[in-house]
């Protein structure tokens, strides 16, 4: 049962951040945290893999601070959190012994709530602290970085 409530929270993480989710779900497996070797997902432990998702975070983090960068919830946005959500999703729950499947619907679902939540919480936190918007998006970064190294320290 824990490893498809990880799931639904890594699918959080991949709301508020989609690159993060992988890069750190990554990194997991890389270190040997996650148990994915043998099986469909044991490329996401290869260097390759966890230099992509990595790369992605940062640039994500620098993208996220630009005027122009698409609300998440927007439809492109969403889908890539949706699917990153389902990936690392079904990585915690293959991980933790469960099915793959179920964790990558978790994991998705869990992105969804991600999205939307860290969207009018982060943009109610601005509003409400007359905050400029770089103020809350840092301190959100930290935030998924830290819900998702707390998620797959649990196995």
């Amino acid at each position: 049962m824990s490893a498809l409530l990880l799931a639904f929270g890594i699918g959080v993480v991949a709301g508020l951040r989609s690159m993060t989710a992988p890069a750190v779900v990554a990194w997991g497996a890389r270190l040997g945290w996650l148990k994915l070797a043998g099986t469909s997902l044991a490329f996401m432990s290869s260097p390759l893999v966890v230099g992509f998702f990595t790369l992605g975070a940062l640039g994500e983090f620098v993208a996220d601070l630009l005027p122009k960068t698409s609300a998440r919830t927007a439809p492109g946005p969403l889908i890539a959190r949706i699917v990153m959500g389902g990936l690392t999703g079904a990585c915690l729950t293959i991980a933790g012994g469960s099915s793959a499947v179920i964790g990558a619907i978790l994991g998705a679902i869990g992105a969804v709530v991600g999205a939307y939540a860290g969207y009018h919480a982060r943009a109610g936190v601005v509003g409400a602290l007359r905050a400029p918007d770089l103020a809350i998006a840092i301190p959100e970064d930290l935030v998924a970085i830290g819900l998702g190294l707390l998620l797959i320290s649990r196995f």
